[in-house]
């Protein structure tokens, strides 16, 4: 493998997959200050209430938390302001045709790094109501019981 293409993963959105539908998903490159970067290498952030949005032709990630570091300054930096996304403006132009439709929403699926460049994976994503979510834990429990009946066996 080479160096260029490995990644680390720094953060993981694990309810995303049980709240949404995933549609789609895309790469975007992060625009951070310094001790952003040097904390996200110590795996100091959260996804879990993180959201994009579409705002006069650039996408900004909003809510996902990064711990200030502690090493720096006193000057560091706010853990939940909004981050610009790095996208090709063809990509932004189709993210925001798709996003304006009702019901459909991006979300951030996982925060790493691919060759020392911090990057998102932003998936386009509509709400499961919430029948769909009880009914996929039932499903789930279902088949755990089922492997646990063969493994008795």
């Amino acid at each position: 493998m080479p160096l260029d293409d490995r990644v680390k993963i720094v953060a993981t959105n694990r309810k995303a997959r049980y709240l949404y539908h995933i549609l789609d998903t895309w790469e975007a490159g992060l625009a951070l200050t310094g001790s952003e970067v040097k904390s996200l290498r110590a795996g100091k952030a959260s996804l879990a209430e993180g959201f994009a949005r579409v705002e006069r032709g650039e996408v900004w990630l909003h809510n996902v938390h990064i711990a200030p570091y502690e090493p720096a300054d006193n000057a560091g930096h706010d853990p939940r302001r909004a981050r610009k996304c790095l996208l090709h403006s063809a990509e932004i132009r189709r993210l925001a045709g798709q996003v304006e439709r009702a019901g459909f929403t991006l979300v951030p699926l996982e925060l790493y790094f691919r060759g020392g460049k911090a990057k998102v994976k932003l998936a386009l994503a509509r709400g499961k109501p919430a029948r769909d979510r009880r009914e996929e834990v039932r499903r789930r429990e279902a088949d755990l019981e089922i492997e646990r009946a063969w493994k008795r066996r």
